[in-house]
C-alpha cells in the first residue's frame, strides 16, 4: 500500500473552508422527466436460460419470454409460435430491434406478415413492456451506458445477479434530471443539410442524441448525464443542467478563495463523480493531502476544459479529473481529446501540461499514485472574472488571464485537429466568391461584403466545424486549429478576398464577379445546350436573360453595353 502523503494540519482545516463554500452554492432547480413502470418484464433469450433467470425474481413481477429464432436464408421469417411453460409465455419469434427505456420499451419481431409490434404479435396490443433483461451473446441494444430498464448481463453472474436484484424495484413512477440545455441557433452539426459537427453524437455513450436535419436531438429518457456532450460541444450549444457550469464556476471561485482566506496553498481540485474510495479523507492511511480539494460532481465528463482553465485561473494549482476503469469509452476519448487541447494552450503559456490531468483510479493507493506523480503546477495569483454561462466566453477569459500571467507565453501556436479555436486555410485563386461558405458559417467567421463581392474572416468566432470546407464547390477553404492569444487581431475583420463585380453586358447591372463567370464560361462553352447567343447569356443578369431569348423569338435585336472596362475570359 502506497505511504502516506504528507498532510498540513492548516491545510486540512483551509480544504473544509473549501468544501463548505462548494457545498453552499445552490442551483435552480430543473426539469424533470418521469417515468412510469407497471412492472412488466420481457426476458429475450433460449426459454431454459430464461427460465432460470424468472425463477430468481418475486412472483409479482410480470414475465414473457422472448426466444430469438433465425431468418431463413431466403428473408422469409418464420411464423410466431407462442406456448407456456409454468404460467410463464414464451414467444419464439425473429427479433428486429429493441428501443425504449423504462415503462416504454418498444420490441419489433418479424412476421409473415411483416414487422409488427411484439404485444400485437402476442395478440395482447394493450401489454406493455416496462423492463427488459436481454440474456442474448450480443444485445439488441448496444450503447455503452443502456437505457434505464434495460438489462444485458452479457453472462456474467454478477452483472446478472445486480439486475435480478434491482429488477423488482422498478415498479412504479420515477422521475431524474433534465440534465441537457440545447440553443440550437448556435448548434454547429449541419446547414441545409450538409453536417460539420459530429461531436456530440460520437461522445455520447447513451446514444440519446441523434441527427434531425440541421439541428440535434436529444432523447431525454435515454439522457442519463454523463455531460460529455457539453464537454465535446464547440459552441456550447449543448450545456450541462444539473447542475449548470455557472454554478459549478461560482462553487469553485468561492471555494479557492475560503481555501486561502484560511491559510491554505497552492490548492489542487479533484473532481469526483461518484462516493470518494474508502479512506480517502478518513484517518486512516492512506488519505488525500491537505492540499487536494476533493469536489464532488454528478459526472466527471460533464467538467469540461473551460473550468479546468478557469479553475486554475482562480487560483488552483492543479486540476484533477478522477475517473474509474469502467468510464464509457467514448467519454474517455473525448476528455483524453479536451485534454491535449488544454495542454497545448498551457505549453504554449509556459506552463506544465501535467497541470491538468485526468487519473483512472478504481482505489486509493492508485489514486495516491497519482497524486504523487503531479508537476509543479500553476501559482499566480487568483482571477476576478465572474463565472458566466457562455462557455467559450468563460474559456477566452480564462486563457487571456492565464497568458497575461505566463512564465513563458507564446504569441501563436499550433492547437491539435479537432480544437475549437483556429483561422482557415484559403487558396484565392481557387475561390469564385459564391459565398457558399459564408452563408453557412455557423459562427458568424466567414463574412460576405453585402454589395461587393468580398469575403471576410474573423478568427474569434471560428469554431473550426469544417463547414466551410464541406461546402465549398472550388476546395478553397478549410479550417486551421490554432490559437492567437492577442485578442484584438483574433477580433478583427480579415480580408480574404475581394473583386470587382462583374456587370450584365446587356444592361451594366452588377450581378456577379468576374471568376463565377468566367468559370461557368469555360466549364459550359462545349454543352450542346450553351452554344451562340445562350452562352453570352452567362453574361447577362438574370432580368436580361429573359428578356434576350424573348427578343430572339419576336426577331428584335438587342441591345447589348459595351461595359467599359470590363473584360470577359472564356
Amino acid at each position: 500500500m502506497a505511504e502516506d502523503l504528507p498532510v498540513s494540519t492548516t491545510e486540512v482545516q483551509a480544504r473544509a473552508a473549501a468544501l463548505a463554500a462548494f457545498s453552499a452554492v445552490q442551483s435552480e432547480p430543473v426539469a424533470v422527466v418521469s417515468f412510469a413502470s407497471a412492472g412488466h418484464l420481457l426476458v429475450i433469450g433460449e426459454a431454459a436460460i430464461a427460465a432460470e433467470a424468472i425463477a430468481r425474481l418475486p412472483v409479482t413481477i410480470d414475465c414473457l419470454v422472448l426466444s430469438p429464432v433465425p431468418v431463413d436464408g431466403t428473408g422469409a421469417a418464420p411464423a410466431a409460435r407462442i406456448e407456456t411453460t409454468e404460467n410463464v409465455t414464451v414467444m419464439r419469434a425473429a427479433v428486429v430491434r429493441v428501443t425504449g427505456h423504462l415503462g416504454a420499451f418498444l420490441v419489433t419481431v418479424k412476421t409473415p406478415a411483416g414487422e409488427r409490434n411484439l404485444p400485437e404479435a402476442l395478440g395482447d396490443p394493450q401489454r406493455s413492456i416496462d423492463l427488459v433483461l436481454d440474456l442474448t451473446d450480443e444485445p439488441f441494444i448496444g450503447s455503452q451506458i443502456l437505457p434505464i430498464g434495460y438489462y444485458a448481463p452479457g453472462g456474467e453472474h454478477a452483472a446478472l445477479a445486480r439486475a435480478v436484484q434491482e429488477i423488482p424495484g422498478l415498479v412504479g413512477e420515477f422521475e431524474k434530471p433534465q440534465y441537457f440545455r440545447y440553443d440550437p441557433d448556435i448548434c454547429a452539426h449541419a446547414r441545409s443539410g450538409i453536417v460539420a459537427c459530429r461531436r456530440c453524437l460520437d461522445a455520447c455513450p447513451a446514444g440519446s442524441i441523434s441527427s434531425l436535419g440541421d439541428r440535434i436531438t436529444v432523447d431525454s429518457n435515454l439522457c442519463q448525464g454523463v455531460g460529455v456532450c457539453a464537454t465535446a460541444c464547440p459552441t456550447g450549444a449543448i450545456r450541462y443542467a444539473y447542475p449548470p457550469a455557472v454554478d459549478t464556476l461560482a462553487g469553485i471561485r468561492k471555494a479557492l478563495a475560503c481555501y486561502r482566506a484560511a491559510g491554505g496553498s497552492r490548492p489542487a481540485l479533484l473532481f469526483y463523480a461518484d462516493e470518494p474510495p474508502r479512506n480517502l479523507l478518513g484517518h486512516e492511511r492512506p488519505r488525500l493531502p491537505g492540499h487536494v480539494i476533493p469536489l464532488a460532481v454528478e459526472e466527471v465528463g460533464s467538467v469540461g476544459m473551460e473550468v479546468w482553465l478557469a479553475s486554475l485561473a482562480y487560483g488552483a494549482a492543479h486540476v484533477i479529473l478522477l475517473a474509474g476503469s469502467d468510464m464509457p469509452g467514448s467519454c474517455r476519448r473525448e476528455l483524453e481529446a479536451q485534454l491535449n487541447f488544454a495542454h497545448a494552450l498551457l505549453d504554449g503559456m509556459g506552463y506544465p501540461a501535467g497541470s491538468v490531468r485526468l487519473i483512472t483510479a478504481d482505489a486509493v493507493p492508485e489514486l495516491v499514485t497519482g497524486l504523487e506523480a503531479l508537476s509543479s503546477g500553476v501559482e499566480i495569483s487568483p482571477a476576478s472574472f465572474a463565472a458566466l454561462d457562455e462557455k467559450r466566453t468563460v474559456l477566452k477569459l480564462a486563457v487571456e488571464y492565464l497568458f497575461e500571467h505566463a512564465p513563458a507565453p507564446r504569441p501563436l501556436i499550433s492547437l491539435p485537429a479537432g480544437a475549437p479555436f483556429g483561422e482557415v486555410w484559403f487558396e484565392a485563386s481557387r475561390c469564385t466568391l459564391c459565398l457558399a461558405c459564408a452563408s453557412q458559417c455557423p459562427g458568424g467567421a466567414l463574412l460576405p461584403g453585402g454589395d461587393v463581392p468580398q469575403l471576410s474572416f474573423i478568427e474569434d468566432n471560428c469554431v473550426q466545424c469544417g463547414m466551410c470546407a464541406r461546402t465549398c464547390p472550388e476546395d478553397a477553404i478549410g479550417p486551421s486549429p490554432r490559437y492567437l492569444f492577442a485578442r484584438e487581431p483574433r477580433q478583427q475583420r480579415r480580408l480574404l478576398k475581394e473583386e470587382a463585380p462583374f456587370l450584365c453586358i446587356r444592361c451594366g447591372k452588377p450581378f456577379a464577379t468576374r471568376s463565377v463567370i468566367d468559370r461557368m464560361v469555360v466549364k459550359l462553352r462545349a454543352h450542346p445546350m450553351f452554344q451562340g447567343d445562350a452562352l453570352e447569356r452567362l453574361r447577362m443578369c438574370e432580368d436580361c436573360r429573359v428578356r434576350d431569348i424573348h427578343d430572339q423569338e419576336e426577331g428584335a435585336n438587342p441591345v447589348i453595353h459595351s461595359n467599359k472596362g470590363q473584360t470577359h475570359g472564356g
